[in-house]
């Protein structure tokens, strides 16, 4: 559903907000993102798919592909989420790989849930 996507963008938000973190600070730094757990691995990959979900949207018009895209790429966010700490992680390169990886996904949600027309949330 459309709230679980807006829940998936907010909770990365609030990792941001909670670490008192800026995006547009981190993407200056430009950290390298390194996949050591299978739950990063698997978040890089699906977040790696975007741009061929909405070619499939927009050339098949077909909304459905970018919403069970953005539904299925929420669940392996949960998944990393629930798997991988961030904020807690002590190692400070594994700590920015994954804020940088978080940036990516709330990238992806925003600009996918924009294209469907449904607004992000920053808190929920």
């Amino acid at each position: 559903s459309a709230t679980y996507m807006q829940y998936a963008c907010a909770r990365i938000l609030g990792i941001f907000r909670r670490g008192e973190i800026s995006r547009e600070s981190l993407r200056d730094e430009a950290p390298a993102i390194v996949l050591e757990d299978d739950a990063e691995r698997a978040l890089a990959m699906a977040l790696n798919r975007f741009a061929d979900a909405v070619d499939i949207t927009v050339v098949e018009r077909r909304p459905n592909v970018l919403t069970g895209y953005l539904f299925e790429t929420a669940n392996t966010f949960s998944t990393f989420y629930n798997t991988c700490s961030v904020l807690k992680e002590e190692d400070p390169a594994r700590r920015l790989s994954r804020l940088a990886l978080c940036d990516l996904a709330a990238r992806v949600f925003e600009t996918g849930l924009e294209l469907l027309g449904i607004a992000s949330c920053d808190q929920m």
